[in-house]
């Protein structure tokens, strides 16, 4: 099984004829994600490189395709009325890759989606993002190989879920991007592959957080364990430690980045800001391994936490 997407899931792009857009998109349907339209104003009726047909609103897409999850690749300034565009025209998995929106806009629109999800609690609206990598439940690449990349990870690195009970298969759970990828390598090196791996992106404020991903994996029957990737800044980490100790029986494995960032400087992310003696390496760290984590020291470890937390 995975969390959020699966080769059935069927994915337009908001921004497909920009540079990126169309250059991920590309990647996407390669990889054998069921990609099924894009939606550039003023385009509609035409078709993309790949011969996707595109759309003028993501209405329009929907009602053509019955598109359930977009991703999106719109300019800043336009993003954040890009992401509730789409959850108006009823998209439930929205995956925001830009970076650079304005806090002040995604602030309007978490409120927006809450009051949304507070009347639709048995099917909400999920935003994954922005400024992330995306979203991928690994498959065979190719176009029959029944997987879902939504985003711009580079997918031959990522290994199925194994078939038979024996081996193992984990959830990844990500503020940064290259740590991601580097988590998925180091694992699939070792034989662990992934049921779907999620990157939440570093931003202050954003869609999915840590707690909300902790719970799907939790649920999933073949998720084996869980490997959840940090930063500096903020305190999902320590909340989403308190969730674990509570509620989790599976292996978490840990990794937090940005031990040696001095306060009060951002690093890298708009989120990766150490103020008012909050969101520290050290307290982090602490409290994931207070909660059983297995915590990597370094990045290069990040497969030999995740293999010793599941006995493998």
């Amino acid at each position: 099984m995975s969390i959020l997407v699966d080769g059935n899931t069927k994915v337009i792009c908001q921004g497909i004829t920009g540079s990126a857009g169309a250059f991920h998109t590309k990647g996407c349907l390669e990889y054998g994600t069921n990609m099924v339209g894009g939606v550039t104003p003023n385009k509609g009726g035409q078709k993309d490189a790949n011969g996707l047909p595109i759309f003028d609103t993501c209405d329009a897409a929907v009602r053509a395709t019955a598109a359930n999850a977009t991703m999106i690749f719109v300019p800043p300034p336009f993003a954040a009325d890009a992401v509730l565009e789409a959850a108006d025209a009823g998209i439930t998995l929205i995956v925001c890759i830009t970076e650079g929106i304005p806090v002040i806009d995604m602030m309007r629109v978490k409120q927006d989606l809450a009051l949304r999800n507070a009347k639709r609690k048995d099917n909400p609206i999920r935003l994954v993002g922005p400024n992330c990598p995306g979203v991928i439940t690994p498959g065979t690449p190719g176009p029959k190989g029944q997987g879902c990349k939504i985003g711009i990870m580079p997918g031959y690195i990522h290994m199925p879920a194994p078939e038979a009970p024996a081996k193992k298969a984990i959830g990844i759970i990500s503020r940064s991007g290259t740590l991601t990828y580097e988590a998925v390598w180091q694992c699939s090196q070792r034989g662990i592959g992934q049921t779907t791996c999620v990157g939440i992106g570093g931003d202050p404020v954003r869609g999915m957080n840590f707690i909300d991903c902790v719970e799907l994996f939790n649920a999933d029957p073949q998720t084996d364990g869980i490997l959840l990737i940090g930063e500096i800044g903020g305190t999902d980490e320590e909340e989403a430690a308190d969730y674990i100790r509570d509620n989790v029986k599976k292996p978490v494995a840990a990794f937090i980045a940005g031990r040696t960032a001095p306060p009060g400087r951002r690093m890298g992310h708009a989120g990766a800001i150490i103020s008012g003696g909050e969101g520290t390496a050290e307290s982090k760290i602490d409290a994931l391994r207070k909660a059983g984590c297995q915590v990597a020291d370094s990045p290069a470890d990040l497969g030999a936490a995740m293999a010793k937390g599941l006995g493998v």
